[in-house]
């Protein structure tokens, strides 16, 4: 089945005690034992199992093609999770370019746990070459990436990954199930904070992790999401299960709109550079366009100047909310650096935009007066 209709109908079923087409919320944390101590409809307590999770971790596996799903209160906490089904003294490869929270649980909390880290430029394969250790057990790629939009050749990765005995594991974020299929392309394991495009309206926590196999490790991660509890409500679950229905065409109109927004910014006078992977002169256009069924709705742009001229560019805009965070129905505009803080590797000039679902006239009319001062 083509992607709409998984998206509507994967880990959905009419409700066989009520005829409820729409999926009911289980929010019991405890279900009945039978007088012989079995579980007679297999689930026990919440943390475990609970059935309105199951039916999101059905759905969300179905649209990647993969074997099994899990599903975990943020996108943090399922990252989280595939770092801690490694061993202390394992090496992973991350971007140098990635999500800064990530950056920084690699770096401050599981650098000390044993967990060593190497960050390298994952759109060169040289690169990713050199930095392969003896004891190289997962390359972390992010594509595109956070906040500069690079493009990383997933094939490529996983084959590298594969060669030295590690996982390849895809942070696909910003270009969901709808424009990227990680696992197709070779990687083990797909990650996405479901906070962002498949909730997709900026009202739920959560992430997820789907696994090409279930497999071993795969299993070690489902053990992390139930003994660690980083598990998603019953109703965070039917709010992201209910974004999910709508996902393949917010998805692509949000890209139809970032590509014009992209080519009015690249031809700004006050604009120094614009990285949008969609732009044919990106340096990783052509691998996107392989890989990626459209560029996804995220972008960023340089202003003249520096941290001052960029903030006083998001002080200006109207239609633009000045917000955190991606992937919703509204457009948001953020300065990177300033978010990230102490350490960040963004340039101070740089701002973000996650487009929206607005007229993309009207997102251009508003960015044009923001970068005129009008």
């Amino acid at each position: 089945m083509r992607i709409e209709t998984l998206a509507v109908h994967a880990g959905r079923e009419v409700d066989p005690a009520t005829g409820a087409v729409t999926p009911p919320i289980h929010l019991s944390t405890t279900f009945e034992r039978a007088a012989d101590g079995s579980y007679p409809h297999a689930y026990s307590y919440t943390r475990s199992n609970n059935p309105t999770r199951e039916a999101l971790e059905k759905c969300l596996c179905a649209l990647e093609g993969g074997a099994a799903a899990a599903a975990f209160s943020s996108g943090t906490a399922a990252a989280a999770a595939v770092f801690h089904s490694l061993a202390p003294g394992d090496h992973v490869i991350a971007p140098h370019d990635m999500y800064r929270g990530l950056a920084r649980l690699l770096s401050e909390q599981l650098a000390p746990w044993g967990l060593q880290t190497t960050f390298a430029e994952l759109s060169d394969a040289a690169q990713i070459e050199r930095a392969v250790q003896p004891n190289t057990k997962l390359i972390w790629v992010e594509t595109p990436s956070n906040p500069l939009l690079k493009i990383s050749d997933i094939a490529r990765v996983a084959a590298i990954a594969h060669r030295a005995g590690a996982l390849c594991a895809c942070d696909d974020t910003f270009a969901t199930p709808v424009l990227q299929h990680p696992l197709a392309l070779g990687a083990d394991l797909v990650m996405h904070a479901t906070t962002k495009y498949i909730s997709g309206h900026t009202d739920v926590l959560g992430g997820i992790v789907v696994a090409r196999e279930n497999d071993a490790f795969f299993q070690r991660v489902r053990k992390t999401q139930i003994m660690e509890g980083a598990t998603p409500s019953p109703f965070d679950c039917w709010l992201t299960l209910r974004g999910v229905t709508t996902l393949p065409y917010r998805v692509r109109a949000q890209s139809e709109n970032a590509m014009q927004v992209a080519r009015f910014l690249r031809g700004h006078a006050r604009v120094v550079a614009t990285h949008y992977p969609g732009l044919e002169d990106h340096p990783g256009h052509e691998i996107a366009a392989e890989q990626m069924e459209m560029f996804g709705g995220m972008l960023s742009f340089q202003v003249e100047g520096g941290q001052a001229e960029a903030m006083a560019v998001a002080a200006r805009v109207r239609l633009f909310t000045r917000a955190t965070s991606l992937g919703g129905v509204e457009s948001l505009i953020e300065h990177r650096a300033s978010i990230e803080g102490p350490g960040s590797r963004t340039p101070p000039n740089l701002l973000r935009l996650s487009v929206g679902l607005e007229h993309p006239d009207d997102l251009i009319a508003d960015l044009s007066q923001a970068l005129d001062g009008a």
